[in-house]
């Protein structure tokens, strides 16, 4: 499930020897429950299985060096997420905890990936909880909308709180790469992320993860915030060229998604919110897909009510304009003003609506 396990994606000094992988368990509470087998190369399962009395059991081809993979569990929108390595691994689990194990019996960096997600628990139940509320409070509620902004902004102090001390304490565990990308990156400015990567070991910083994140950079260096947003033209849903500048003058919103993206679609609600909010006061969207199949963008499109500007060239992760800006996760988005010049980037959930309100008062 490329780049898109939490929600955007090693050890990096022993490589894993060639063949295959095992990884079993059990899974108590989940009989008939149907476990699903992704690596980070696609969106596709490379395997699923059935659960009978709890159990599982799956080959993994092994690759040049440690990825990551997950096991979904049928009904449950988190990932359990764990490293391959050359010893068999096994992990007990209930499904009223998943993705927490009761035991982990494999490598240090699954074990990590286990600390890095009991970690995030309590922030992702607050994160459901501000959710909720955020859909409570009246757009016209004006004392209200400024509670729940610091009771957003705290939410994100704690975020980069925890994610920063994990990574401290585990420079060379996978996990830190992880909780770099999926959870720091939309909250840190381009130094301080930079320089807590700096902080990992260099067997880190030089595998294929860390390279993503070098390159990453090095995209942000050349569209960070306060500069020019590059242009770019590319086919909306009736194969009509758009260009970026042609929305010079309005505050735009560039959203990367997918139709196939979970993390996306559950984003979605909070993107329309705030568009039909703001819509009338000189801001719009322009959504850049990177689907790779029309039917399933369009149809996305139409279910989630999506109304505002949409492009795609379907390539993919090969999206031209993902490439250019260097796109490595989704959701991504940048806050382009009518100058043209790039104000804010990733803003999510709560955050989003809050910020447009200060700009767009």
């Amino acid at each position: 499930m490329k780049r898109l396990f939490l929600a955007i994606c090693c050890t990096a000094c022993v490589a894993v020897a060639h063949g295959q992988s095992l990884v079993s368990g059990v899974i108590s509470g989940a009989e008939g429950k149907r476990l699903y087998l992704f690596d980070d190369s696609d969106n596709e399962p490379d395997d699923s299985t059935v659960l009978k009395g709890g159990k599982f059991s799956f080959n993994i081809k092994a690759k040049g060096e440690p990825s990551v993979h997950a096991l979904i569990l049928e009904g449950v929108d988190q990932p359990l997420l764990f490293i391959p390595g050359s010893a068999p691994q096994e992990i007990t689990a209930t499904a009223a905890q998943y993705p927490i194990a009761s035991t982990v019996k494999g490598n240090d960096d699954t074990k990590a990936m286990q600390e890095y997600q009991i970690a995030f628990q309590p922030l992702i139940q607050r994160a459901k909880a501000l959710n909720t509320e955020a859909a409570t409070i009246s757009g016209t509620d004006e004392p209200a909308k400024d509670a729940f902004r610091k009771k957003a902004s705290l939410f994100s102090d704690d975020v980069v709180k925890v994610g920063k001390s994990f990574v401290q304490q585990h420079p060379k565990a996978l996990a830190s790469l992880w909780m770099l990308i999926n959870e720091l990156r939309p909250r840190l400015n381009l130094e301080e992320f930079e320089a807590l990567f700096a902080t990992t070991d260099k067997s880190l910083q030089t595998s294929k993860y860390g390279k993503n994140v070098t390159e990453y950079i090095r995209q942000q260096r050349l569209s960070g915030i306060g500069v020019m947003a590059d242009d770019f033209s590319q086919d909306d849903v009736d194969g009509k060229a758009i260009k970026l500048s042609s929305f010079r003058g309005k505050y735009v919103l560039v959203d990367f998604w997918a139709s196939w993206c979970g993390p996306c679609r559950q984003e979605n609600p909070n993107v329309v919110k705030a568009f039909n909010r703001f819509k009338s006061k000189n801001f719009t969207i322009l959504s850049v897909s990177l689907d790779n199949d029309k039917s399933r963008w369009l149809q996305a499109i139409n279910h989630d009510g999506l109304s505002w500007t949409h492009v795609s060239d379907l390539h993919g992760w090969g999206n031209e304009v993902a490439v250019q800006y260097g796109i490595q996760s989704i959701p991504a988005n940048f806050l382009v003003d009518p100058q043209g010049r790039i104000i804010a980037r990733n803003l999510r959930g709560p955050e989003l609506e809050a910020r447009l309100g200060e700009i767009l008062k």
